[in-house]
C-alpha cells in the first residue's frame, strides 16, 4: 500500500483513490504519480527487454520514449484512417509472430479493436497493455476500456483535469504488491516547492488566459530556454538517444525525454495534489456527461468521420464485436477530444486560436516518419496514419458549439478520406497554438 514514505493521511488518500477506480473498472488498481510511470511499470513487468511491441504511430512521443526506456523495440502498426485506431487485419503475420506485446492507444478516447487484439495476444501468448490515458470513460461492448488487457494505465490529467496522477490496473490482483514495490523504487521525494507550484498553477494559468498573455508567456519561456517543443514533436536528438539505448532498460537514461510536459512525473504526491485529485475524481461522472454531450454534437457535424466511425460503442457481447457482425444499439463515447477531419488542419488551428480556443494533443507526423528506422520498425502501410495525423483536428467536446461556429465562419472544408494519402507531410504549427502535450 505504501507509496514511498508518507503520512497516514496521505496513505488514506491513496487508498481512497484506488478504491474509487477499482469500483469503476472492476479491477485491482494501483495509484501512480503519472500515466507514463504506470506504463513503464507495466512494460517492465510483462515484456522482456529486447522484445518488440506493437503500438500506434499516431501517439504521444513521450510514450515512444517510455517504450524505449523499458528496453523494447517499438513496432508501428497500420491504422484506420477514419479514427487512428489499429487496423488489426493489416498487421502482417510475420509481424505478429515476432511480437512480445501489444499496446493500445485508444486515441482521444476512441477504443482500439481491443477484443480482436485480446484474441490475437491470447493466441500468441503475449501481453496486451491498454493505454487508456484518453479513455477513462470509454467502453467496448459495454465493458470499460482498461478491462481487457493484462494491464491498463489511466491518466488523471485528462478527463479528471488533476494535471497529476494516474492508475495502473491489473487483471491479476496477486501482482499488485510487486508492482507497488517497483513503483516506490522509482519515486522521488516530495518537494515543498513543487507542491506550492502545483497549488498555484491553476490560478496562474487562469490569470494568463484572462489577460490574454498566452503568446507572451510562451515567448518568455522560449527566450529563457524553457520551451521544450519548438514544433508538435519534441527534438529527437538521435545521437543522445543512441547512447541512451545502450543503457536500456533504464528510466533515468531517458529522463530528459520522458519528463517533457510533466517534470513531476516521478514525484511522490503530497497532500495538496491528493486532495485536489480526490475532489476532481469525485466529479468525474458529471465531466463524462459533458464530454458525451459535446461528442454527440460534434459527430453530427460535416467534419466528423464518415459513418460516425469515431465515438460509438456497440453494446453487444465481446464475441459479437470480434466477428459476428451483429446489429446493435450504439452509444456515444465521452471522448476526451473529438478528432474532426479538416482539409487544412493548420488553418483551422489558427482560426480557433484567434478565438482563444487552443488545440492540443496533435500527433503529427507519425512516429515512424519522425523517428526513422534506427529507432522503430516502420508501419508496412504508413499512408492512412499520415493522412489521419495531417487532417485530425482534436477539439474539446465541452467547447463544441464554439468550435463549430468558428469552423463554419472560417469556411473550413471537411477532409476527403484518402484523397492525399500519399502526399508529403509538412508540419510547422507555432508552439503557442499547440496546447498541452499528451
Amino acid at each position: 500500500m505504501a507509496l514511498g514514505e508518507g503520512s497516514p493521511a496521505e496513505h488514506s488518500a491513496y487508498a481512497a483513490l484506488e478504491t474509487s477506480m477499482r469500483q469503476r473498472l472492476g479491477r485491482e488498481c494501483l495509484y501512480v504519480p503519472s500515466c507514463r510511470i504506470g506504463l513503464y511499470l507495466a512494460l517492465r513487468h510483462w515484456c522482456p527487454p529486447g522484445g518488440r511491441v506493437l503500438m500506434s504511430p499516431v501517439n504521444d512521443d513521450v510514450i515512444f520514449f517510455v517504450v524505449l526506456a523499458a528496453g523494447l523495440r517499438p513496432v508501428q502498426a497500420p491504422l484506420n484512417p477514419y479514427d487512428g485506431s489499429i487496423d488489426v487485419d493489416s498487421v502482417e503475420e510475420g509481424v505478429w509472430s515476432g511480437l512480445s506485446g501489444v499496446i493500445t492507444t485508444n486515441l482521444y478516447g476512441n477504443p482500439d479493436p481491443v477484443a480482436q487484439l485480446r484474441l490475437r495476444c491470447d493466441t500468441l501468448g503475449i501481453p496486451l497493455i491498454e493505454d487508456a490515458a484518453h479513455a477513462i470513460g470509454s467502453t467496448v461492448a459495454g465493458r470499460p476500456v482498461g478491462s481487457f488487457g493484462d494491464a491498463a494505465v489511466f491518466s488523471l490529467s485528462k478527463h479528471v483535469g488533476a494535471k497529476t496522477g494516474g492508475f495502473l490496473a491489473v487483471a491479476e490482483p496477486g501482482v499488485r504488491d510487486e508492482l507497488a514495490a517497483a513503483r516506490d523504487a522509482l519515486l522521488l521525494p516530495t518537494r515543498p516547492g513543487a507542491e506550492l507550484a502545483y497549488a498555484v498553477r491553476p490560478y496562474a494559468e487562469a490569470a494568463v488566459r484572462g489577460l490574454r498573455l498566452v503568446r507572451a508567456a510562451r515567448t518568455a519561456l522560449r527566450l529563457l530556454g524553457q520551451e521544450e517543443r519548438a514544433h508538435i514533436r519534441m527534438e529527437l536528438r538521435p545521437g543522445e538517444l543512441s547512447r541512451a539505448l545502450t543503457e536500456a532498460p533504464d528510466l533515468a537514461a531517458f529522463h530528459s525525454w520522458v519528463r517533457v510536459d510533466m517534470h513531476d512525473y516521478r514525484l511522490r504526491p503530497g497532500r495538496t495534489r491528493l486532495r485536489r485529485t480526490e475532489r476532481l475524481l469525485a466529479g468525474l461522472d458529471r465531466t463524462l456527461a459533458a464530454h458525451r454531450a459535446g461528442t454527440e454534437e460534434l459527430l453530427a457535424s460535416p467534419w466528423a468521420a464518415p459513418d460516425a466511425a469515431v465515438g460509438a460503442d456497440a453494446t453487444v457481447s465481446t464475441d459479437a464485436v470480434v466477428g459476428e457482425g451483429v446489429n446493435a444499439a450504439r452509444t456515444v463515447q465521452p471522448l476526451f477530444r473529438v478528432p474532426l477531419l479538416v482539409e487544412d488542419r493548420d488553418a483551422a488551428v489558427a482560426a480557433l486560436a484567434r478565438h482563444r480556443l487552443t488545440t492540443g494533443y496533435l500527433y503529427d507526423p507519425p512516429l515512424d516518419d519522425w523517428a526513422g528506422p534506427d529507432f522503430t520498425d516502420p508501419s508496412p502501410a504508413p499512408a492512412p496514419a499520415a493522412w489521419f495525423a495531417r487532417h485530425a483536428l482534436p477539439v474539446d467536446p465541452r467547447r463544441a458549439g464554439q468550435v463549430l461556429s468558428v469552423l463554419r465562419e472560417a469556411g473550413a472544408r471537411p477532409a476527403e478520406v484518402g484523397a492525399d494519402a500519399d502526399a508529403d507531410v509538412d508540419v510547422d504549427v507555432a508552439p503557442e497554438e499547440l496546447g498541452s502535450g499528451g
